[in-house]
């Protein structure tokens, strides 16, 4: 009994020393199984085998803790007490005058669960900078929290705010076009999808307002069609994969009659004229999530700028970029993510040979919509100019 408690003890500090919290739960897992067939095999000893499940239950419990507040909250050297939120203000622009690594908000804001949206912050509130049980926390003022060992109520305030009024996390009419209707698709989805036509009384070009004929299949029962046109190919250019396609809204269409398999649909909205072939994908519905926060990506990532909106390859702040990384890699909307240039590759007039200086960290990114493989993100800081190819990595 006790060389297996040993030895899981010896395997659970071995899984310390790697980097992935996915690989410290792996190993637990692996040792509740042992501890579980022992039980199974041991029955006389069942109370101690329990007791000691305990152990270590609480044990990784507190190893889980520790690893996951890794990286400590930093205040910035010129922090304000406190900050009047003004219109044009975003949630970023907020933490980046509190925090050295504005990604740690989720750290230190500190939201009052008794209050309607108490993530919302809107222009006119007061943050203020306070200490929770000796740790800085962020409020708003004018709403109640709990401090310990006493209750302090800061000034009492009641308002009726519309939402659409809270400010956003990063700015909105930069990304909004690619949060609410831009896609990624494979390219076997895009292929089979209906595809139109021509207009009435055969127009090969049709807009807002007119009539269309598409062809397809259309037993889905979907009444509503967004028309997309291809566009870029996403190949990861570390492993070759397609990662997807890029499909370009045109525009909504709605479906009016069908024989076969051929559909009449009137034109509710275009961005640009329809035109033979452009394809139908049934329309999605999704509503603009302004107020993710930015936070650190709990996975290792590792990855590469793709692209950068309008096909150039320099990048600069306030930029949309499309980077190799995606759910399957773990990454989530609000996820911030440092920009890496490649080190120059020098020649040592000494050693006679090349050397390839460090990578240098060149800006920060904070992804705002994910797709399986591929990610969009929004270059927020930008010390030097970027390019496609520049590597991303955990902040």
């Amino acid at each position: 009994m006790k060389k297996i408690l040993v030895e899981i003890f010896a395997r659970k500090m071995i899984s310390l020393s790697g980097k992935e919290k996915t690989h410290g739960m792996r190993e637990f897992i692996c040792i509740n199984d042992r501890l579980s067939t022992f039980l199974t095999q041991h029955g006389s000893e069942m109370a101690f085998v329990k007791r000691s499940l305990l152990v270590v239950t609480v044990l990784w419990l507190a190893i889980s803790s520790a690893w996951a507040s890794a990286e400590e909250l930093e205040l910035s050297g010129s922090h304000p007490q406190k900050h009047v939120v003004v219109k044009g203000d975003t949630l970023w622009d907020i933490s980046e005058k509190f925090l050295a690594n504005p990604w740690m908000w989720p750290e230190i804001w500190h939201a009052n669960p008794q209050v309607d949206n108490p993530h919302l912050i809107f222009p006119g509130d007061i943050i203020k900078l306070v200490y929770i049980d000796g740790k800085p926390r962020l409020v708003v003022e004018g709403r109640k929290y709990k401090m310990s060992p006493t209750t302090i109520k800061l000034v009492p305030s009641v308002r009726i705010r519309p939402l659409d009024e809270a400010i956003s996390t990063i700015p909105l009419d930069q990304i909004e076009q690619f949060l609410s209707r831009s896609r990624v698709v494979q390219t076997r989805e895009l292929d089979a999808a209906p595809y139109a036509l021509m207009g009435e009384e055969e127009r090969l070009i049709v807009g807002a307002g007119d009539s269309m004929y598409a062809r397809g299949d259309f037993s889905d029962g979907v009444k509503v069609y967004g028309v997309y046109r291809r566009g870029e190919r996403f190949v990861d250019p570390q492993t070759g994969e397609l990662l997807g396609l890029q499909a370009l809204d045109i525009g909504t269409v709605k479906v009016k009659a069908i024989a076969d398999e051929v559909a009449t649909l009137d034109v509710t909205r275009t961005t640009e004229e329809i035109r033979i072939g452009d394809r139908l994908l049934p329309y999605e519905q999704r509503s603009i999530e302004s107020t993710f926060f930015p936070s650190a990506p709990e996975e290792d990532i590792n990855g590469v700028i793709m692209a950068v909106e309008g096909g150039l390859t320099n990048v600069g702040r306030m930029d949309v970029v499309v980077i190799n990384r995606g759910d399957r890699e773990g990454i989530e909307v609000g996820n911030v993510l440092a920009i890496y240039q490649q080190g120059a590759l020098i020649t040592d007039r000494i050693g006679k040979d090349k050397v390839r200086l460090p990578d240098e960290k060149s800006g920060l990114l904070m992804v705002f919509r994910t797709f399986e493989k591929m990610s969009f993100a929004l270059v927020l800081e930008a010390e030097r100019p970027l390019h496609v190819s520049d590597f991303v990595r955990n902040p």
